[in-house]
């Protein structure tokens, strides 16, 4: 029982926690360096930690190179393409409000995914979480959204990340499930990695002002982030249907306007009130088995 507890609640209640933190990279970190160094860093660093952590455990690398080739392929979509395309339209002036709307589709688009790839089935009930997640998502996101904020190239980052984040999640169920985490890690974001630097030689001055903000960015970036809710996401994929695992990426905007709102004064609406309510139903009734008797 102990151990379905942890897992139904407590596994993801952290992760959604750590997930909804991301913005501190960018809010601490792109004043001070660009998007694609960053993330560069930010995967080398990881790869490194995640290295010795296999080495010291003796974890089992990929066993076939077909099966490091899928690795790579699942972090090169979870991790370059998502996050490469989050940052990049940040960084260009998208707000990050207009950002999470975008990538907010994500739990619908896997899920549609998930049912001609996976064969999973949603019911009716879980379809109308899955709308009700995305009304509530809507209403918390709705003061801080603007169509003057749209330009076609921030949309186009946006849309990277959302198609990445999305094909990921289900490539990451149907090609990942018997390797390693911890070795596969290394290998995603040694990938993930080069893609970031290359793209940092060819459009970025790579020009870093350290100081106590940025170290903080970018340890918080790699230790929480790289290593904790991406460690944790991965589980919940392999442990869960894909269609679930992603709803649970609705609760990441409420979060994170929570902690904005008690850490940094952000405003928190009314109506952004009603929209976490609204989230948290709709996720509610995605993830959790019900039984009505009679």
């Amino acid at each position: 029982m102990n151990k379905k507890i942890l897992t139904s609640f407590l596994v993801p209640a952290v992760f959604v926690f750590l997930w909804a933190t991301g913005f501190i990279g960018a809010r601490y970190g792109l004043p001070y360096m660009e998007p694609m160094t960053f993330l560069a860093i930010r995967m080398a660093l990881a790869a490194v930690i995640l290295l010795i952590v296999a080495l010291i455990s003796k974890a089992p690398w990929p066993p076939t190179p077909m099966a490091a080739l899928h690795v790579t392929i699942s972090g090169l979509l979870v991790h370059g393409g998502y996050l490469g395309g989050v940052w990049a339209a940040i960084a260009i002036g998208m707000p990050a409000g207009m950002v999470s709307l975008i990538v907010g589709m994500q739990p619908i688009l896997t899920s549609v995914a998930a049912f001609f790839v996976l064969k999973e089935r949603l019911n009716v009930r879980q379809w109308l979480g899955l709308l009700i997640g995305l009304i509530g998502l809507f209403l918390v996101l709705a003061h801080r959204v603007s169509a003057n904020d749209l330009t076609p190239l921030s949309a186009l980052f946006s849309c990277i990340g959302l198609l990445s984040i999305s094909a990921g999640t289900v490539y990451q169920k149907k090609f990942f499930a018997s390797v390693d985490i911890r070795t596969g890690g290394v290998l995603q974001y040694c990938t993930s990695g080069l893609l970031f630097w290359s793209l940092a030689l060819a459009f970025e001055q790579r020009t870093v002002v350290w100081n106590p903000p940025l170290v903080f960015a970018m340890a918080w970036s790699v230790l929480a982030l790289s290593v904790g809710a991406v460690a944790l996401l991965y589980k919940l994929i392999r442990d869960g249907e894909a269609s679930r695992v992603s709803s649970l990426l609705y609760l990441v905007p409420p979060v994170t306007a929570l902690i904005a709102f008690l850490c940094f004064d952000e405003r928190l609406t009314f109506f952004a009130m009603i929209g976490m309510t609204l989230v948290a139903l709709g996720v509610a009734l995605v993830i959790l088995k019900f039984q009505f008797r009679r």
